[in-house]
């Protein structure tokens, strides 16, 4: 009887192993912290700000779209992996990638000092520059007239850094918001003198509120900047992987059809 019951039970774990393993997923991730998909090909997860048009924003139907989304696929093409885009905002873009919930950072992020202290980022695939943008009745005509004015920027971006630079860290003047967009309306709405930001956000936000009174103020004080994606310190194997997509791409016209502009 006991043989039996033994018998029995023996039966009863092996067929549990059996439909535990044919239920169970292999979840591990590559040593550069990507997942895997049906096919085998790695995922990296893409954490973004999709209120920065033209490089990322949601369409109509829910997508993020734009400028960084179309360069990263293109790499991905090239380098044979998926992305699976995150819309977070702009500061958990920073805290993710650290925390190692997302792979990459993309959010027309550009390259600094400052940020490669806790970040790694691949070649640039972007020149940038920062804009003043005004009320088309306003006197301000450059950088320095700011020195003592109310300012709107995205927070911890790079237009905050030049405000942080021109009026000191602790100005109270300075308003900082989640997003451009935001920013700019604090203008529009006179809670502020001025908003400093990219360029192409600029631009964008112009074209897309045509009847918006604004004036765009151009400065040599602001120096060029460039836009790279960004990885967790220290993930050689990940970076490795994109700056050799990046130069495929820079390399076949395919970053310049993308962008629509030439960069070597």
């Amino acid at each position: 009887m006991k043989k039996r019951i033994w018998t029995l039970l023996m039966v009863v774990a092996a067929f549990t192993l059996v439909l535990a393993g044919c239920g169970a997923k292999d979840n591990t991730s590559s040593s550069d912290g990507a997942s895997s998909d049906d096919s085998g090909k790695k995922v990296y997860k893409v954490g973004t700000e999709a209120t920065f048009a033209p490089f990322e924003s949601v369409d109509d139907k829910g997508n993020i779209v734009g400028i960084d989304v179309d360069v990263l696929q293109a790499i991905a093409d090239e380098m044979d992996f998926e992305v699976d885009w995150q819309n977070i905002g702009w500061e958990p873009v920073f805290q993710t990638i650290k925390n190692g919930e997302t792979d990459i950072g993309a959010s027309g992020i550009t390259i600094n000092e400052e940020r490669k202290e806790s970040f790694d980022f691949t070649e640039p695939y972007y020149e940038s520059q920062l804009l003043i943008v005004v009320k088309e009745d306003s006197k301000i005509k450059s950088l320095a007239d700011l020195k003592d004015k109310k300012i709107s920027v995205q927070i911890n971006a790079t237009g905050h850094m030049a405000a942080k630079k021109l009026q000191g860290d602790a100005s109270t003047n300075i308003m900082a918001f989640e997003n451009q967009p935001v920013a700019i309306q604090e203008m529009l709405n006179g809670n502020v003198d001025a908003t400093i930001g990219d360029n192409a956000v600029i631009y964008e936000y112009m074209e897309a509120n045509p009847k918006a009174k604004l004036k765009v103020i151009k400065d040599n004080a602001f120096e060029k900047e460039y836009y790279g994606f960004m990885v967790k310190k220290g993930n050689e194997e990940l970076l490795k992987i994109l700056n050799e997509g990046l130069q495929k791409i820079k390399d076949n016209g395919k970053l310049k059809e993308i962008t629509g502009s030439e960069f070597k």
